[in-house]
């Protein structure tokens, strides 16, 4: 651990460079960071540099370290646009300051390079209010977004709605492996992906011709590989200008408004009972499950009181067929039901007064959002208005301040 100690505080790391390659062209479009440990210690793979992180508490300052170090290095070496740099960025790092003696190379970074963040559907699982903030911040800043590792989890294939990324990379067994119903089932959603949102599809893990020709065949327009380059020190002299990796404009900014506020204003209401609703949520949980791929589950209960043992039972299944599945309410528990994170609202947040379900993936996406008409009486009588929608732009918008809700356990 006092290894690890120095070789942050010394700002020891080492930022190594791989070409990214149209497959066509066999240019160069831009080159990834990658961070080393100090040459030949036992930090030197960012493994072990970003374990002994995780180990030390200190992983969002490693991260400002590596940024700082290859935008450094990227300026020196005149990666400069149309070239792109890619950096990784672990979402715990939003909200940690950027330490001062750093501040100068980000600052730099932003007038003179063009940069695509790279984050991973890890981040869903583990934070995903930070997941969704990360991308924000890196679109406020002109910067690109990359999913990286798509295809490795279920849940990867289910963030491509929220994370909307400029460019989906395509996780390397995919392509060296034999092909499998499940290997063309992740490559034909991603390509679904692509062609709905414009999206660029890179392919990692190339090692060979037959690599680059299977990349290809899966829509891949940029390959990044040891066929095309290990990682190194950037060349001597970078690449001549070629055509730029395009990438999305910031969506504007939208005030934080409820999933009902969102779907109500597009689509017009009905007047259910409580009765109805439940049993129309239960029909939406089991035909998104049902899918192909697993999906993100979302639900706000107004209050913990309203999460009974049998939807709590119930909730636990759909917990094991699902990519990630919320519960919110007022008191309700981090961990509700194993599998099922949750968030408790406040007294005066607006959600009390909804009861809305999101099930959204790759391919299919419903949203229920429902109004509590505040009757008495009856439990299962109470009246809402409800508005059922399955337009996929409004079930995203309205899944996003579910998410934003949802705290990283503990």
């Amino acid at each position: 651990m006092e290894d690890f100690r120095r070789v942050l505080d010394e700002r020891a790391v080492q930022p190594l460079f791989q070409p990214l390659i149209d497959l066509e062209s066999r240019h160069v479009l831009g080159y990834e960071a990658l961070a080393r440990g100090p040459m030949g210690s036992a930090l030197e793979s960012p493994a072990a540099l970003f374990g002994a992180a995780w180990r030390a508490g200190r992983v969002a300052e490693l991260d400002w370290v590596c940024r700082a170090a290859a935008f450094t290095e990227a300026v020196r070496g005149g990666l400069v646009p149309p070239l792109t740099l890619f950096v990784n960025a672990e979402p715990v790092t939003l909200g940690v300051a950027c330490p001062d003696d750093l501040r100068p190379a980000i600052d730099l970074a932003e007038g003179r390079l063009r940069v695509v963040v790279e984050v991973t559907e890890r981040a869903v699982a583990g934070d995903p209010a930070r997941l969704l903030a990360t991308v924000a911040q890196a679109r406020k800043a002109g910067w690109g977004v990359a999913l990286d590792d798509v295809g490795a989890a279920p849940a990867s294939l289910a963030v491509l709605p929220f994370v909307r990324p400029d460019l989906i990379k395509l996780d390397m067994r995919l392509l060296q492996g034999r092909t499998t119903a499940e290997a063309a089932h992740i490559v034909n959603t991603v390509r679904a992906q692509a062609e709905r949102t414009d999206a660029v599809v890179i392919a990692e893990g190339i090692e060979t011709i037959k690599h680059a020709r299977e990349a290809a065949a899966a829509g891949a327009t940029i390959g990044q590989g040891f066929l095309f380059g290990h990682p190194a020190p950037l060349p001597s002299e970078m690449p001549p200008p070629t055509e730029a990796i395009p990438l999305r404009q910031a969506r504007p900014a939208t005030p934080d408004a409820t999933p009902w506020e969102v779907v109500a204003s597009a689509r017009e209401s009905r007047r259910a009972t409580k009765e109805v609703l439940a049993e129309t949520c239960m029909q939406l949980e089991h035909q998104g499950l049902d899918a192909a791929e697993p999906n993100v589950l979302l639900a706000s209960f107004q209050d913990a009181g309203q999460f009974t043992p049998a939807t709590r039972s119930r909730y636990e299944f759909l917990a094991t067929r699902a990519a990630f599945t919320g519960a919110l309410g007022h008191g309700m528990p981090v961990t509700p039901v194993a599998g099922v994170r949750g968030a408790d609202l406040a007294a005066d947040d607006p959600l009390r007064g909804e009861w809305d379900l999101i099930v959204i993936g790759p391919r299919f996406a419903a949203a229920l959002v429902a109004y509590d008409l505040g009757d008495d009486g009856p439990e299962d009588q109470r009246r809402y208005d409800v508005v059922v929608t399955h337009d996929r732009e409004l079930v995203i918008r309205a899944a996003e301040p579910l998410l934003r809700r949802l705290v990283p356990e503990h």
